[in-house]
């Protein structure tokens, strides 16, 4: 009796065995022909016996139900966490190195996600899926960078804060090598993709003189961002102690100077603004994009008569720059909008029409003092259409029928381009 009841239990371990290396096999079946999602619907019989499996077959079925998970291109956020959490489990034992790839795997889809995502303006599931990406992948630090990114555009300022804050302290810098090489055509320097591709580049001749640089820090960019939450978060304290900590590790960072100048104007502090910016100036007194930004920082807060000397300083120390000249035409051209207030406002009067031959004449006066700014502006930078366009405009205005028609043309080029 007792041997018969020994075989029994015998012969019920064995089909126990056979069932699961059966439920197994079905799985890994079914992966080998590419149907993960009959695969994924066979996980959920075979988990039933995982309590009953010899180590050897429960590392098995974990892998394929990681890969099950996987699959091909699936970008669904659920299943690669799924399919994370049982490659992570995996690592030390026979199967390290498919552990290792598949993370690897998971990381490349969850991206790959979050690009769509961004493309799709979901910039709220394009955070999550790079903060996810840099949890399993702690050595790409660049994921939780654009996380962060995306949790500001997605206006999800708490997440934002804590990325950033996490990148800080982590000292994350972003500064890559850069390959660079002239075009030998246009004679422009040109950002080549990598290494390689400026090569070939050079090889073929199309370009000339390669060179290698650094690219700008994101810690100064960081910092700000952590400054300007807390500012939006009516944390100025908290701001302003994010910068000094920041200034104390690096006195002579030029960009966190202007990322404090730009908290200053943001909280309309405008005395500690100035300060900042007079201390800007001195560190960095020719450089022309500078007084540029400067100038359209002054224009916003209405300090028209600033911003055209600033403007003026940047086309002096580069006299080709386009963007300075249409700003400067800009601040003219503001001055028309209460002339023509003025102009709608008048009755029909002898006295009204005086005055409005008066405001006409005014009106004119201002397109002729805007009108060599512009010029010099589509001068040093051919393509810039909106340029031509007031251009244009203004050519008709002063009844510049020549100069209006051979601009009117050039726009048709412009835009057909």
């Amino acid at each position: 009796m007792r041997t018969k009841f020994l075989f029994t239990i015998a012969l019920a371990a064995s089909s126990v065995v056979f069932a699961q290396k059966k439920e197994v096999k079905a799985i890994e079946k079914a992966i080998k022909s590419g149907s993960y999602g009959e695969a994924k619907t066979l996980l959920a019989p075979a988990a039933a016996l995982e309590s009953e499996m010899d180590d050897k077959t429960k590392e098995k079925f974990t892998l394929l139900k990681a890969q099950a998970y996987l699959g091909v291109n699936n970008k669904n956020e659920a299943d690669l966490e799924k399919a994370a959490i049982a490659f992570s489990s995996l690592k030390g034992t026979k199967y390290d190195d498919d552990a290792t790839q598949g993370l690897s795997s998971v990381v490349t889809s969850l991206v790959n996600g979050a690009v769509d995502d961004q493309n799709q303006e979901n910039y709220s599931n394009a955070a999550t899926k790079l903060e996810k990406a840099y949890d399993y992948s702690k050595k790409d630090t660049v994921y939780l960078y654009f996380a962060a990114s995306n949790a500001i555009n997605a206006k999800d300022y708490d997440t934002a804060l804590k990325n950033y804050i996490q990148l800080r302290d982590l000292n994350y810098s972003g500064s890559e090598l850069q390959y660079f090489a002239t075009n030998a055509d246009t004679g422009e320097e040109e950002l080549i993709s990598n290494k390689n591709e400026r090569d070939l580049l050079i090889m073929s001749k199309t370009h000339i003189n390669p060179t290698e640089r650094l690219s700008e820090p994101k810690s100064a960019e960081i910092t700000k961002n952590i400054a300007l939450i807390y500012v939006s978060q009516g944390k100025n304290d908290d701001a302003l102690n994010a910068m000094a900590l920041a200034r104390r590790e690096n006195p002579n960072d030029l960009a966190l100077l202007r990322s404090e100048a730009d908290i200053y104007l943001k909280m309309k502090r405008m005395d500690k603004y100035e300060e900042t910016i007079t201390e800007v100036l001195k560190m960095d007194p020719n450089n022309a994009e500078l007084y540029y930004n400067l100038g359209v920082g002054a224009d916003q807060q209405g300090n028209k008569e600033k911003a055209r000397k600033y403007y003026e300083k940047a086309i002096e120390i580069k006299g080709d720059y386009a963007a300075a000249y249409n700003n400067l035409a800009v601040l003219i051209l503001s001055e028309e909008r209460a002339i023509v207030d003025q102009m709608n406002s008048l009755g029909t009067s002898n006295a009204d029409f005086k005055k409005y031959d008066e405001l006409k004449l005014k009106r004119e006066g201002i397109y002729k003092s805007a009108l060599p700014y512009l010029e010099k502006a589509l001068e040093f930078r051919s393509d810039y259409i909106a340029v031509a366009r007031s251009l244009y405009g203004i050519y008709e205005q002063l009844g510049m029928t020549s100069k209006a028609d051979a601009m009117k043309a050039r726009i048709e080029t412009l835009e057909a381009n």
